[in-house]
């Protein structure tokens, strides 16, 4: 059955047509064409490159039809994560930028703000280009004509970031280290860019891993899954909020009433209130997120400074920090839980008393710091039992503190008591309001070490931790520069049945963000996936498909899907496979063939046009989308 995922891209490819139209038209009327205009060329040069766009955008919309589902193989899966919204989202900020930039009027004291408006324009020409990155194209049929238009403008916004970077380095450093005046108060505020949702979980997951992951990923020897489903599942449980008071959606504070953000609170590459800031090695501060995204897309120079980073190591500013908290909690009024007085709201809008039960709780958590080793085991023992019963349980846990006392058990040389740690907060991270806890009380860099030396539980819960955890697109980010893809690809090779399972659903989720396919790869998952696709009991096939169509698009991914000699194997899937693995090994031939006319002539000698004939006929609607597209390659590739 289609998921719902699958149809959510007709939609904003209508709606992202739309807004570039609009901007484009924003020329109109305003003071961009007047040649006495400050950024009168920094503006043509952004609206001419949106407006090339258009082609781009209408061939999707026109190509798929309103009523066939595109595939979600290759989308992201937040409210914002996939390709479409991150695309709207750069757009609404040049549109923005446009707007802000056509009402300055300079002054003899506006250099600052001049400034500051220019890092913007290198701040929103990234994006753009970023956004552009990460689109499916095989997705869609697109022209050649317009595929090649499309690469040209992402040359020209690399090449303008560049620009931007090397004529703003000092004087933006400098304008962004003072405090700013009302005037470029009003700038900043403009362009502040909203944060995105990250995906809850399902509310009917309640339980530890062994029953959970089997639910969320359909990883088991009885039921198939793709990259469509799951990704459409996710799909299906976006939009919740974050619950943490330094994550809170930056757009909340925009309101009239709300109060105006200290400038050193907001991220200089997205103007959004930082939750997890850290320091770079020139001593900028950024959100953890954008500055990894920024290092993982190849760049070397602090975006504020453009200096040379002479590490790429991401210091925590725990003091920031700190003060972002003390402020949120002063000046935003939330209540940041369904808890209040001592009651719990209930889903009939009734309400339950749980004084007796946050008491317990409180008495637990305390003994997670006993110095009494029995006392510690005992306690964490009972904080796992109680937080795998319910979310209310999940939410007075956390409410208690407990996650930071956890965070540091998982470290404990006792066997039990890491057990036991890392499970409970695996079960306190199915509410969606914990994981924000969880990341910002650095559980990463110890999960990890469970992942690599732990004990066969310990590893297989601290895999479906991560799995977990990388749900929202930003923990996606973080997760991957920790380590974390290496150690998974070991238990995937290695570990015990359910460890496999485990870690094949957390790289699966991971490598939906571009930045860890090349990470994957190098961590050897190529040759993994090809053994678990040849293993004569032929039990993980279909996650192995699953997590290859994801990453057979990534360059790199293609060349040691060659190498490794996976082509007849993929080959001998298309005869004999179930429909679902014909239809991913379809899209893989696919992704490896795309702009490969050695790969292509490859897969012809090795007598695949039969089977793809086949599969165009009597396949899934995918399948015939993705064998019909190659037929339609294998006749080009004759008549040169």
């Amino acid at each position: 059955m289609e998921g719902l995922g699958d149809r959510c891209l007709l939609a904003p490819a209508t709606f992202l047509l739309n807004l570039v139209e609009e901007i484009v038209g924003m020329s109109a009327g305003t003071t961009i064409n007047d040649r006495n205009f400050v950024f009168r060329k920094d503006c043509t040069d952004l609206l001419r490159r949106i407006s090339l766009l258009t082609h781009f955008l209408e061939e999707i919309r026109d190509s798929k039809g309103e009523s066939e589902p595109l595939d979600a193989s290759n989308c992201s899966s937040s409210s914002s994560g996939n390709w479409c919204s991150d695309l709207m989202g750069a757009l609404q900020a040049a549109k923005r930028l446009l707007l802000v930039a056509d009402t300055f009027k300079p002054t003899n004291n506006s250099d600052e703000a001049t400034m500051k408006i220019a890092f913007q324009f290198q701040c929103v020409t990234w994006k753009l280009e970023k956004a552009l990155a990460c689109i499916p194209y095989d997705q869609f049929e697109i022209s050649e004509e317009v595929h090649e238009q499309v690469a040209l403008v992402r040359s020209q916004l690399r090449r303008a970031t560049e620009r931007y970077g090397s004529m703003n380095s000092r004087m933006i450093s400098f304008a962004l280290a003072e405090s700013m005046d009302k005037e470029v108060d009003q700038v900043q505020e403009g362009n502040k860019l909203t944060k995105s949702g990250h995906i809850e979980k399902s509310a009917s997951i309640n339980h530890e891993v062994t029953e959970r992951l089997d639910t969320v990923s359909g990883c088991n020897g009885s039921k198939s899954h793709s990259t469509d489903q799951v990704t459409s599942e996710s799909n299906e449980v976006d939009g919740s909020k974050k619950n943490n008071l330094a994550s809170r959606n930056t757009e909340d504070l925009k309101k009239s009433d709300a109060p105006s953000i200290p400038d050193d609170f907001l991220c200089p590459i997205s103007l959004e209130l930082m939750r997890d800031p850290v320091i770079v090695a020139t001593g900028q501060t950024y959100e953890r997120s954008y500055i990894q995204r920024w290092i993982d897309t190849g760049n070397v120079t602090c975006p504020k400074t453009q200096q040379k980073l002479e590490h790429l190591t991401l210091t925590p500013n725990y003091v920031l920090r700190s003060l972002i908290t003390q402020w949120c909690a002063k000046h935003i009024n939330e209540q940041p839980t369904g808890l209040a007085n001592g009651r719990i709201k209930k889903s009939d809008g009734t309400f339950r008393d749980v004084t007796g039960d946050i008491a317990a709780i409180q008495a637990l958590v305390r003994k997670l710091s006993s110095q009494s080793v029995e006392e510690r085991k005992t306690a964490v023992s009972e904080i796992r039992s109680l937080s795998k019963r319910s979310t209310d349980n999940r939410m007075l846990i956390a409410e208690a503190g407990a996650i930071p006392v956890l965070v540091n058990l998982l470290t404990a040389e006792d066997v039990s008591i890491q057990e036991n740690a890392v499970t409970a907060i695996l079960n306190l991270s199915i509410y969606e309001n914990n994981k924000g806890l969880i990341m910002l009380a650095g559980a990463i860099p110890s999960i990890v070490q469970i992942l690599r030396a732990g004990s066969v539980e310990a590893r297989e819960n601290a895999a479906a931790t991560l799995f977990s955890l990388s749900l929202g697109d930003e923990n996606k980010i973080i997760i991957g520069a920790s380590g974390a893809i290496p150690a998974l690809v070991e238990l995937l090779e290695n570990g015990s049945p359910r460890g496999k399972k485990d870690a094949a659903t957390a790289l699966f989720n991971l490598c939906i963000y571009q930045g860890n396919k090349g990470r994957a790869v190098r961590a050897g998952i190529i040759p993994a996936l090809l053994k678990m696709l040849t293993d004569s009991r032929n039990s993980m096939a279909d996650e192995a498909l699953t997590i290859l169509s994801i990453l057979a698009s990534n360059k790199d991914a293609k060349v040691a899907i060659v190498k490794a000699s996976t082509i007849p194997v993929l080959i001998d899937l298309l005869r004999t496979g179930q429909p679902r693995n014909k239809e991913n090994a379809a899209a893989i031939l696919l992704s490896v063939c795309k702009r490969e006319p050695e790969n292509l002539a490859c897969i012809s000698r090795l007598g695949a046009v039969i089977s793809l004939i086949d599969l165009a006929k009597s396949g899934t609607e995918r399948a015939k989308r993705k064998a019909t597209s190659l037929l339609e390659q294998f006749r080009k590739l004759k008549q040169l």
